[in-house]
């Protein structure tokens, strides 16, 4: 265990004393059964069956509003009544009636009609592990009508996507059906709520109503967190490591974590841990993946044991010394300052301030809805504005988005591992293993 703070409970899901993480990520008929409910558009039964749930489970989620799964399970019935599945929106009218408050998203705003399945699934195959990503970015906005949605949305992410040249050498390996990646849930239910929420990915359109959510998200946040890992994220991740310790501040629930240490022991073993496969090489020859959180927020679930309890600057200050040898990694910053406490944007800065070392990875929002980090910047923007003499953005791709969400991984780098600033306005090199050989 890393130096510092002390050890989490082993209670790994409030109200199912039995489930722990190890059994149900190798559980493969769990997760067909939980994915069969799913195309059924069960959400509770999905759920129930995922974590080992009494069917009359009555916990109450709290996050952005407070449901049960029951309560959950019935705004999914609803569908798009009363304006459930409206996350995009046409160019505002102003008019002299719309020039008044009004109670809907924004003045003269009307929804545009959601949009279909097969632009849902164009989005999907971003995030799929036997996929390219930037290939399939390339086939969403290419294959799409002028004018539509779908080429506004391919258009929108494709501008959004970097990665800087100078990473020419680095290729995400690309997994074979007979040789999965690791599991990782959260994708089969992100995935299951874009489709049933209507949700081809963000957009101009989608940002221009007022923030908005839906009664399933408290659900994933408290059973999985507040942001979904894709294959290309923790691949990146892992190999700009370079077999170096990651330290996941603010690491919540610990998802990213657990889903970062099973990358690496697929790598090491061929096997994700928890599988019926032991790894080759022990544990301890795994690069670490160290948890740190104040424990401020509580979780249903926690798929790692041995989250450190501590304040992250001081833990990076004061236990680490800076942490000059470690990758930090920072998911879904909290923004600070008004009834939430804090100052505006602090807890990004007293890492950053704590942090000596020469890669930082952020997983926070990539417009300006003010969900992470800072309320009228972006993670990228931050950094220019005030470190762009010191850092190097590397990397932004978009991560799977729950509808209304638009998120991303960011990667800045400094000193000698950073390669020089780069103008982000020229064509992109798509990141990927056309090979899937050595995964």
């Amino acid at each position: 265990m890393a130096p510092g703070g002390k050890q989490q409970s082993t209670t790994y899901c409030e109200g199912s004393p039995s489930w722990n993480p190890d059994g149900y990520l190798a559980d493969t008929e769990r997760h067909r059964r939980a994915e069969a409910q799913l195309a059924n558009n069960d959400l509770r039964s999905a759920i129930t069956t995922s974590f080992s749930l009494r069917a009359a489970d009555t916990y109450v989620y709290h996050a952005i509003v407070a449901v049960t799964l029951a309560q959950a399970q019935h705004a999914v019935s609803l569908g798009r009544s009363h304006g459930l599945h409206n996350w995009y929106y046409g160019e505002p009218v102003i008019t002299a009636a719309t020039s008044e408050a009004s109670s809907g998203p924004g003045p003269g705003l009307a929804p545009v009609a959601p949009p279909p399945p097969q632009d849902i699934e164009a989005y999907l195959a971003i995030f799929l592990p036997t996929n390219s990503a930037a290939m399939a970015l390339r086939n969403l906005a290419a294959n799409a009508t002028k004018g539509s949605l779908r080429r506004e949305i391919g258009a929108y992410l494709t501008s959004r996507r970097y990665v800087h040249p100078a990473l020419a050498t680095l290729r995400v390996p690309r997994t074979k059906p007979s040789k999965p990646a690791p599991a990782n849930p959260y994708l089969a239910f992100h995935a299951w709520a874009s489709r049933a929420l209507e949700w081809a990915g963000p957009s101009p359109s989608a940002a221009r109503g007022r923030p908005s959510s839906h009664h399933v998200l408290p659900v994933f946040m408290h059973h999985f967190g507040c942001a979904c890992p894709s294959h290309e994220a923790l691949e990146l991740l892992r190999l700009l490591a370079d077999g170096r310790e990651i330290i996941d501040v603010g690491s919540g629930n610990g998802y990213w974590t657990r889903m970062l240490r099973d990358y690496h022991a697929f790598h090491a073993s061929g096997a994700p841990q928890g599988s019926s496969v032991k790894p080759t090489a022990p544990a301890a020859a795994l690069p670490p993946v160290t948890p740190v959180d104040s424990a401020q927020s509580s979780w249903r679930t926690t798929w790692v044991r041995d989250t450190l309890i501590a304040d992250g600057a001081a833990y990076l200050r004061t236990t680490r010394g800076g942490a000059r040898d470690a990758v930090l990694l920072l998911v879904y910053p909290i923004v600070g300052g008004g009834i939430a406490g804090g100052s505006e944007g602090g807890f990004t800065r007293a890492m950053l301030n704590a942090y000596d070392g020469d890669t930082l990875a952020v997983v926070g929002t990539q417009n300006h809805n003010g969900y992470t980090g800072f309320r009228n910047a972006t993670m990228d923007e931050f950094m220019a504005r005030e470190h762009g003499d010191e850092w190097v953005k590397v990397v932004q791709i978009p991560l799977p988005s729950f509808p209304g969400k638009d998120e991303a991984l960011y990667v800045f780098q400094r000193g000698p591992k950073a390669p020089p600033p780069h103008d982000e306005t020229g064509p992109q090199r798509p990141v990927d293993k056309h090979s899937a050989d050595k995964t």
